[in-house]
């Protein structure tokens, strides 16, 4: 019998290696902790502290920092993130000096996910496969963009996870399931739930509303689901954190800014993500 001279064909399965999101995620619950994601504006107070400020916010206890890229009609923003975005842009921030800080930031810091939220504006203007590429090299984990809705950025998805980033996506409480399923479909990294109707800052939160509807997202992807807007102190973060798998916070770390005396800034964030950090290890 002839020999066969055919040589065998070895498939190689190559996994996609898991994001610093979700392997940040992951960690937190083999050890039944809770994220905790705090947002700030890239610029405010000014420029030279955002850096510094990342760096401040990792050592209280951060596990993802959010920074908002700053941009002149913030439709989802209160006024406490309004003005700070208008702070920045009176010191002329935009997105590329935003990913300047992320590269910056990066310099002392590999582990900690930085994800850029915003408007598609600046990132129009800069070009999505620019922005994309440029924020990879900077070391940016991931992007919300607070104005594509899931119908409009299937491709915009497809670009951000095969540069090896995260798109993270808002739900609200009016989000239907069916926008919770195509959410759930495009999204990567978690899915950011705004507890509120409103803009960010906003108050009255209902507790068991926010429980009933995480039920709801829970049911359409395993995606962690972290909860912001109306977080303001360390008691309702350990609260929504009995629900969900990260706690989100910005205006109230804007306005502890805000009212610190000059210099004081930084510690006064510092400070006050501290004790959200301690009340959600207490939980």
């Amino acid at each position: 019998m002839a020999r066969s001279t055919q040589r065998p064909v070895f498939l190689l399965y190559c996994e996609i290696p898991m994001s610093r999101i979700q392997s940040s995620f992951e960690q937190l619950a083999r050890n039944g902790r809770k994220a905790l994601i705090p947002f700030v504006t890239a610029g405010d107070p000014e420029p030279g502290m955002t850096v510094a400020l990342m760096h401040a916010l990792v050592e209280a206890g951060a596990d993802v920092v959010e920074l908002g890229v700053p941009f002149s009609d913030p439709m989802a923003d209160g006024p406490v993130v309004q003005r700070a975005s208008d702070r920045a842009l009176l010191h002329g921030v935009g997105l590329d000096r935003v990913l300047a800080f992320v590269r910056e930031f990066r310099a002392k810091n590999q582990n900690t996910p930085v994800v850029l939220m915003g408007y598609a504006n600046p990132i129009e203007a800069m070009g999505v496969a620019r922005y994309v590429e440029e924020a990879r090299r900077a070391g940016v984990d991931g992007t919300l963009v607070v104005d594509y809705p899931p119908e409009e950025c299937e491709s915009f998805a497809g670009l951000v996870r095969s540069h090896g980033m995260d798109l993270i996506f808002l739900l609200a409480p009016t989000s239907s399931d069916a926008r919770i399923a195509k959410v759930a479909r495009l999204a990567s990294g978690y899915l950011y739930y705004v507890s509120l109707k409103g803009v960010t800052g906003a108050g009255n939160l209902v507790l068991s509303e926010v429980g009933e509807k995480i039920l709801r997202i829970r049911r359409a992807t395993k995606l962690p689901v972290g909860v912001g807007f109306g977080i303001r102190d360390a008691a309702t973060a350990k609260a929504v954190a009995a629900f969900a798998d990260a706690v989100i916070i910005g205006s109230a770390i804007i306005q502890e800014m805000e009212t610190a005396p000059a210099g004081e800034q930084l510690r006064a964030a510092a400070r006050f993500l501290h004790g959200i950090r301690a009340a959600l290890d207490a939980a």
